[in-house]
């Protein structure tokens, strides 16, 4: 039987259509993997996880965003490299663990420095942040956004809870980078510095006797398993930078490009703490699985300030060459 053109026009077009459907969305224009180090109940995790959803909304499903957590592509020190040689297109970065090859990101590590509220609300749009842009660019990475991770942090225990500076004495602990450990041995601490992801095991085991890392990372973390104490402050802060392969990005179409730049800076925005102190529902969430938290007043941060910055900023400031000016932009923020 013989159908008219038009007809059979339409037949077609009702076929594609149908196609559609059963297999779902068509094929998206361009493909941005992030891989990144954060289990899924991190908040990090779940921030990512929004970008995505807003990469989609607002390119019209033309950037389909694959995200691989859990260190399951790279571990955290192989991220950047990762990306810089475009064997991934994007990573999502604990910006210190970039310290050892840019020395100028510990900045953020130096105990009480950087964690007042305004100047994390101001950092990203700063001088300061334009120069380890720069930094970052020589290194083949450009950075999207500059997400905070942490604005706190706590000390958690099996013995003895760590409020004061000769608390620390003999401690073995887990450190986060040369430099910030200094101000640990400044207090009598022997640091070890590992990634979050093996430091549940190394509390369990006895590798090392305290922890420390964000107050909603802790719970995340379940450090409140394998410790009984908890002593938080606001004492760094820890970025995320959006990391991406400046050949891929700079290959995207300027409107995509503009899409993805404003959803990194939604992630900033949802990132920043509403207020300067550490969460009181991060910690509630721990005391109610039975940690015994202190968060330390304005007092007891200066004795730990007093105690552990000298040392930190006297390394920070040997260790990277636009260090000092870096520390005035800071001042300045």
């Amino acid at each position: 039987m013989k159908y008219p053109f038009a007809h059979m026009f339409r037949l077609g077009l009702v076929g594609a259509a149908s196609m559609a459907l059963a297999g779902g969305a068509l094929a998206a224009d361009f493909t941005m993997r992030i891989s990144h180090q954060f289990p899924p109940a991190h908040h990090s995790a779940k921030n990512m996880e929004q970008f995505a959803a807003d990469v989609k909304a607002a390119t019209h499903g033309r950037v389909d965003v694959q995200i691989f957590g859990s260190a399951q592509l790279f571990k955290p020190n192989q991220n950047h490299a990762a990306v810089a040689s475009g064997k991934v297109e994007a990573a999502d970065i604990v910006g210190f663990t970039l310290g050892g090859t840019i020395p100028e990101m510990n900045v953020t590590l130096i105990p009480y420095f950087m964690t007042g509220l305004d100047k994390m609300k101001k950092f990203p749009a700063s001088e300061a942040a334009r120069l380890l842009d720069a930094k970052l660019a020589e290194k083949g990475l450009t950075n999207i956004a500059w997400m905070v991770d942490a604005s706190d942090g706590i000390f958690t225990s099996a013995k003895t809870p760590l409020v004061k500076p000769e608390d620390f004495k003999g401690v073995k602990i887990r450190g986060l980078s040369k430099l910030f450990d200094s101000g640990l041995v400044a207090m009598g601490a022997s640091p070890s510095a590992m990634p979050g992801s093996e430091v549940y095991q190394a509390l369990q085991t006895g590798v090392i006797d305290a922890g420390f890392t964000g107050v909603a990372a802790a719970y995340e973390r379940k450090y409140y398993e394998v410790q009984k104490y908890g002593v938080a402050s606001n004492i760094i802060l820890a970025h995320d930078i959006l990391v991406v392969n400046p050949a891929w990005w700079n290959g995207l179409p300027a409107d995509l490009r503009d899409a993805i730049q404003a959803a990194a800076h939604k992630a900033e925005q949802r990132s920043m703490p509403v207020d300067a102190q550490v969460p009181p529902a991060d910690v509630k969430r721990l005391r109610d699985k039975g940690m015994e938290v202190t968060v330390l007043n304005a007092a007891q941060e200066k004795a730990m300030s007093d105690a552990m910055q000298p040392a930190v900023l006297k390394n920070f400031l040997a260790a990277a060459p636009d260090a000092a000016k870096l520390v005035e932009l800071v001042k300045k923020l």
